[in-house]
């Protein structure tokens, strides 16, 4: 098959979770075979994957790669291997080598027969858990229940799942009872919790199964290549460019309602002055005067597609207000949709005061925390001037620390998944004076080098750069870079070791179709290297100052997969070094063990990472009561000593340490508002490592300005951004 290059879009793109088959429609039958598009996307799919010019590591579509692609299929419908047995399994077993005849050929019937097998088979399962809430359970034997089945083997029968379904229904009314729940809310609750899965797997469409299948096959050319449809495409090209068209509203499904879990603070649903959090929406209209659509029972992103719509358009909504019951009085609305940034992901600013201490005067450390390096693509080709962007943002932070006078900045990376190639290099230019940020090395070897090109700084002073095990792609891109210019400290702990690069090819171009059809790929062309020469690939950024690991690499990271690139190294580029921290680490990791030593709040992050470790690390739980119950009294009792300990020291108090024992129900089951509070209270919580990242970054400006002889050594002169004199 014949493709025209696409032209290269290069994004680093955010790390993806497995498309998992959510519940998303109206409740119509699925159709068990694909739609002529779906062949036609197929076959689409894999000329773009297998064709070097386009994929950084081709693979053939041969029987060995079918093998692969019909494990990964499998393991996406039934990850936790609760539902198929290994006969199920076997059955299929002939089409261990047809899968790439099928995708080649777009005749997708084998994955749509093993779908229809898994929906009968979760059927069978939630009749066998519903049917077990008649009874009552013992809990004063020494069973487990043994949660993570992702290497067990497939269950033998039946009955062998029937097994391990009692002890899994037993642990969720094990869990409800010990937050205090009695038997006949647990049954309510569970019946109500099993009948909703059943019920999402019968309003999955035609295009779930496909896109689970598609990336099947993507996911075994590599960890970060995927396929979406075209509604998916569309919702990731969103989050990418934080905006939207629409009323400015983030809704969240409960049972047969689409409800309003959270209101953006300035958009169109803000500003009418009707809507709230919990409001329960019913039907929808289009303009002011159309036909209103009753969406109870839809899937949540169908009643998104409903509300969505061009800016300057009406759409009305008919509600049930949180405060009436379920059978409360509706209330109608009418709002005019407008472009709505979705603020949450956005960069934001924050000061530390750190005391003084001994000759050394009190400090102020301006913190920028960025979830994501986002920008509008779209929005940028239709005006350079005007569009949403992470480094646009950082620079305005940045021109307000200096205005406040901080002493030092610190980069909070920890969670970024990543985002745009592009705002990596130009947020890494706001720190150094041009120079290049990333090598980038094609498929068929080319080797391109990507700078910032823009001379002056928007920060020439003290820098460090806060990393955790999930800040991957773009983060390390920026963090590396800090890193390798001698620009910063990189504080926290070993990153995420995903270098790759992706670009997003819209299967819509080849055909020219007027209307989205076949989807997207988000495809991996390139692999990114750090300007010293080395990859961040299963590596990844090694902090200067390391925090203790929250979580192994064998757990979470580039490192996990078992497809993924191996690592290594190409020729350094030229590139300004600022500084060299090396004579200075030995000195702040003393500081740093001796404070962390003396502080609460740091001990009980490093204790607290120690137990989930352990706890992780069994990889079950007890179904024990009275051992459950004596763990559960041991962490209330923790968390009400560690308040209580606040209070004498002077500290802040956690504002969610009453609210942390589990309560055993879903996002989907916990009253709305109440959840939505305790989420905006979360970020209130005391943040010890964010606070001791700064304190390093104030005692490297203590000891530099003391120590002429070491700055000079750690900060050589020139030309360029990094004089940390104070």
């Amino acid at each position: 098959m014949t493709l025209k290059k696409a032209p290269l879009l290069l994004l680093v793109l955010a790390l993806s979770t497995p498309l998992a088959l959510l519940a998303r429609g109206d409740g119509d039958a699925i159709t068990v075979a694909p739609t002529a598009d779906q062949a036609n996307t197929s076959k689409l799919v894999y000329g773009l994957l297998s064709d070097s010019r386009y994929a950084y590591r081709p693979r053939p579509l041969d029987d060995t790669l079918s093998q692969d692609v019909f494990k990964r299929y499998f393991e996406a419908l039934d990850g936790g291997k609760q539902f198929f047995t290994a006969a199920d399994v076997a059955r299929f077993a002939p089409y261990k080598t047809r899968m790439d005849d099928a995708i080649r050929s777009g005749d997708l019937a084998p994955a749509y027969e093993i779908f229809a097998v898994y929906k009968q088979r979760v059927g069978q399962r939630v009749a066998f858990a519903r049917a077990l809430l008649k009874q009552d359970f013992d809990f004063a034997g020494d069973e487990r229940w043994e949660y993570d089945r992702k290497d067990a083997p497939w269950a033998e029968d039946g009955k062998a799942l029937d097994a391990i379904w009692r002890k899994s229904v037993m642990n969720d009314w094990l869990r409800l009872k010990l937050a205090g729940k009695k038997p006949d809310d647990i049954r309510k609750t569970l019946d109500k919790r099993y009948a909703n899965l059943q019920r999402s797997i019968n309003e999955l469409k035609t295009e779930d199964v496909f896109q689970t299948f598609l990336n099947a096959y993507t996911s075994a050319i590599d960890p970060h290549t995927d396929y979406f449809t075209p509604r998916t495409a569309e919702n990731f090209n969103q989050s990418m460019s934080l905006s939207l068209e629409g009323i400015g509203a983030v809704l969240q499904r409960q049972d047969d309602l689409v409800a309003i879990r959270e209101i953006v603070p300035g958009g169109p649903a803000d500003l009418s002055g009707k809507l709230k959090i919990g409001d329960r929406i019913v039907a929808v209209g289009q303009g002011k005067s159309g036909p209103m659509t009753d969406v109870i029972g839809w899937r949540i992103d169908d009643v998104v597609a409903q509300i969505r719509g061009k800016k300057d358009t009406q759409v009305r909504i008919e509600y049930i207000p949180v405060e009436a019951g379920i059978d409360g009085k509706h209330a109608q609305v009418t709002i005019t949709r407008q472009k709505v940034k979705l603020e949450e992901q956005a960069a934001k600013a924050e000061t530390i005061t750190l005391p003084a201490t001994g000759d050394e005067p009190a400090r102020r450390i301006g913190v920028i925390k960025l979830p994501a390096f986002y920008q509008d693509f779209e929005g940028r080709r239709r005006n350079p001037n005007d569009f949403n962007s992470a480094t646009r943002d950082i620079a305005k932070l940045l021109a307000q620390f200096k205005s406040q006078g901080v002493d030092g900045v610190v980069m909070d990376l920890r969670n970024n998944g990543g985002g745009s190639l592009d705002e990596a290099v130009e947020l890494t230019g706001l720190f150094i004076d041009k120079g290049p940020v990333v090598q980038v090395r094609e498929s068929g070897g080319r080797v391109t080098v990507n700078s910032d090109r823009k001379p002056g700084v928007a920060w020439d002073g003290p820098l460090a750069v806060l990393i955790n095990r999930a800040s991957a792609s773009a983060s390390e891109i920026f963090a590396g870079a800090i890193q390798d210019y001698g620009r910063g400290l990189v504080i926290g702990e070993t990153s995420f070791g995903k270098g790759t690069v992706q670009n997003m090819v819209d299967l819509d171009r080849w055909p020219a179709n007027e209307a989205p059809r076949f989807g997207s790929v988000k495809l991996t062309i390139a692999q990114f290297f750090r300007v010293a020469g080395g990859s961040t690939q299963h590596k990844g950024v090694v902090p200067d100052i390391a925090f203790p690991v929250s979580v192994d690499a064998t757990e979470y990271g580039e490192s996990t997969y078992d497809n993924a690139l191996p690592w290594t190294r190409i020729a350094a580029v030229p590139h300004t070094q600022y500084g060299n921290f090396a004579p200075l680490l030995p000195k702040l990791e003393a500081l740093h063990a001796a404070r962390s030593a003396k502080d609460k709040e740091f001990q009980w992050w490093s204790e607290d990472v120690a137990q989930f470790r352990a706890e992780a690390a069994k990889k079950y739980v007890s179904l024990n009561e009275a051992e459950r119950r004596a763990e559960r009294d041991r962490q209330d009792t923790q968390r009400k000593e560690r308040q209580a300990e606040r209070k004498t020291l002077g500290l802040a108090l956690d504002p969610l340490a009453e609210d942390l024992a589990d309560d055993g129900l879903g996002a989907s089951e916990r009253d709305i508002v109440k959840d939505a509070q305790r989420e905006k209270l979360a970020d209130k919580r005391p943040d010890p490592l964010l606070r001791e990242s700064a304190a390093i970054l104030s005692d490297a400006i203590d000891i530099l300005g003391q120590d002429r002889k070491l700055s000079a050594q750690v900060l050589p002169d020139s030309p360029g951004p990094g004089r940390w004199a104070q």
